[in-house]
C-alpha cells in the first residue's frame, strides 16, 4: 500500500509540475493600455471669463462622449454661442446655426440613458422629440432639475469653472449671446485664448440653498 502510494504521489506531483510548466511558458495577452485621465477631460473657454473643466463619463455613455470628443477635436465647437439660456434652468449650445434647429454632418446618437441625475453642473445632451435625435447639442445645468433624468442622456459634469457657466447671458436667444471661443480636451495640452477674447461680466452671488434646490419642470 506504501509504495502504491508514493508511486501515485510521485506521479501527481509529476503531472503537476508539467502542468505548471505549461502555465508559465504559456504565452499571455498584452494588458490593454491604459486611457490617461486628461483624454475624459473637456476644457470649454467661454467668454464669460475664463476656462469651464467638464469630467466626461465614457463609463455611462460611452457613443455620446465619443461624439463629443470628436466634434471637439475637429474644432466644431469654437465659436459657437449658447443659444438658449433659461434662468434657473440649463444653457444650451452646440448648434452651429445659432437657431437651436442645427448640428453636426455625423448621423443622430441612439440614447445612453442611465440613473445619473441631472445635479448642478451636470452636462447632458439636447435632443428633438425623438428619444434618438441626439447630435451634437448640449446643455449645461445651473439648478437640480430631475424631472430630466433618464430621458437625456448625461456624459459629464463640470469640476471647475462653474461660476463662468452662471455668467452665461439669459435669453432664448440671448440679445448678445455669451459664446464657446474654444473647445479642447485636456490631453490635447490647448492653452486657453489670449486674455483680450474674454469679456467678464460681474459676479452673480448665489447661496448655498439656492444651488441645492430642485426645480420643478
Amino acid at each position: 500500500m506504501l509504495s502504491k502510494f508514493i508511486v501515485s504521489f510521485f506521479a501527481f506531483a509529476m503531472m503537476s509540475s508539467g502542468a505548471m510548466a505549461q502555465e508559465e511558458t504559456a504565452p499571455t495577452a498584452p494588458a490593454p493600455a491604459s486611457v490617461p485621465a486628461e483624454e475624459n477631460i473637456l476644457h470649454l473657454d467661454l467668454s464669460t471669463g475664463g476656462r469651464v473643466t467638464i469630467q466626461l463619463y465614457p463609463d455611462m455613455a460611452p457613443n455620446h462622449v465619443e461624439r463629443i470628443k470628436t466634434l471637439t477635436r475637429q474644432g466644431f465647437y469654437d465659436g459657437i454661442i449658447f443659444h438658449r439660456v433659461i434662468e434657473g434652468f440649463m444653457a444650451q449650445t452646440g448648434d452651429p446655426t445659432g437657431t437651436g434647429t442645427g448640428g453636426s454632418e455625423l448621423p443622430d446618437l441612439t440614447a445612453e440613458f442611465h440613473a445619473f441625475p441631472h445635479l448642478r453642473g451636470v452636462v447632458s445632451m439636447a435632443r428633438a422629440e425623438g428619444e434618438n435625435s441626439a447630435n451634437s447639442q448640449f446643455f449645461i445645468v445651473f439648478y437640480p432639475r430631475f424631472a430630466l433624468d433618464k430621458k437625456y442622456t448625461v456624459f459629464g459634469r463640470v469640476t471647475g469653472g462653474m461660476q463662468y457657466v452662471d455668467k452665461i447671458n439669459r435669453g432664448e436667444p440671448p440679445a448678445n449671446p455669451s459664446r464657446i471661443l474654444q473647445a479642447s480636451i485636456a490631453a490635447d495640452g490647448k492653452a486657453p485664448p489670449a486674455a483680450g477674447a474674454f469679456s467678464p461680466i460681474p459676479e452673480k452671488e448665489i447661496s448655498v440653498d439656492d444651488l441645492n434646490a430642485p426645480i420643478e419642470p
